[in-house]
């Protein structure tokens, strides 16, 4: 455990270094308080709107954004070392393949946890200090987003880390992290989409729906935060989605951990059977 916390470290210190965690932070901090002062916008005005607005906004920032930094974080994390030379070296120290990988992991997901809960947490308290008293029901919802978005950008930090198990080319990496985002962030709900339109109700059934939505991690996060609260699915639009679809939050908060879980027991597996 040790040697797993001590590699996470050295993680840790080079994106200090390099200033992502600074820029990262920065970026969801100032992202979601400018969605918190314009919450109210819709309505004509412009200030700081409810608690449950910024839920929905944040919600749709995560699914975009956290995706894209954690493929950003992730698709080098081997392939780069190996390309520059420090694979071998670092395969020196006294730990097993499993444990340099665990730590790296580690690191670049304490990286996001920490980018997520400051940025986003900033947006909460200025909500809560200068908006209306937020129910219990809301600051729950406001919590949900908080942590699902930390599980979301864990799971693309996971495949990023696939990715670069998988190749042997940074380039090819990088290429590869930009079509999943594609692919889960705007493509595969536009299959989905299609699908529903072309079927008209005859052979996809509600658990079929419900099924497809699950092999996508943005939709589970997506229903998780917008379809989970009454008040939060109201202002969303989620409420008839909400009633279609029958998953509870249990199985979708499951749906985000196995898709952490999965790519990164894979990449564990292609990783040590690698020659370097």
């Amino acid at each position: 455990m040790n040697a797993i916390l001590t590699m996470a470290a050295k993680e840790i210190r080079e994106a200090s270094r390099n200033r992502w965690v600074l820029a990262t932070t920065l970026l969801l901090a100032g992202l979601a308080l400018s969605l918190s002062f314009l919450g109210s916008a819709p309505t004509g005005t412009v200030g700081v709107g409810s608690l449950e607005v910024t839920v929905v906004s944040l919600a749709s920032l995560s699914i975009f954004l956290l995706p894209l930094i954690a493929l950003l974080l992730g698709f080098d994390a081997i392939v780069g070392e190996t390309e520059r030379g420090t694979m071998m070296l670092l395969l020196t120290y006294p730990l097993s393949r499993e444990q340099l990988l665990l730590g790296k992991f580690l690191g670049h997901a304490a990286i996001l946890c920490f980018a997520t809960v400051l940025g986003y947490g900033l947006a909460g308290i200025v909500v809560g200090l200068t908006a209306t008293e937020a129910t219990p029901e809301a600051i729950q919802a406001f919590a949900t987003m908080i942590g699902s978005s930390v599980l979301l950008g864990c799971a693309f930090l996971a495949l990023g880390y696939l990715v670069s198990a998988l190749v042997r080319d940074r380039g090819a990496a990088a290429g590869a992290a930009v079509a999943i985002w594609l692919v889960f962030v705007l493509l595969y709900d536009m299959a989905v989409l299609g699908a529903l339109v072309a079927d008209q109700g005859r052979v996809l059934s509600r658990a079929a729906v419900s099924a497809m939505l699950l092999l996508n991690p943005t939709d589970a996060y997506r229903l998780l935060n917008l379809t989970s609260f009454p008040s939060v699915s109201r202002l969303a639009g989620m409420a008839g989605v909400s009633a279609q679809v029958s998953l509870p939050p249990w199985a979708l908060l499951a749906t985000l951990m196995a898709w952490i879980a999965g790519p990164l027991l894979l990449t564990i597996t292609l990783f040590s059977r690698r020659d370097r």
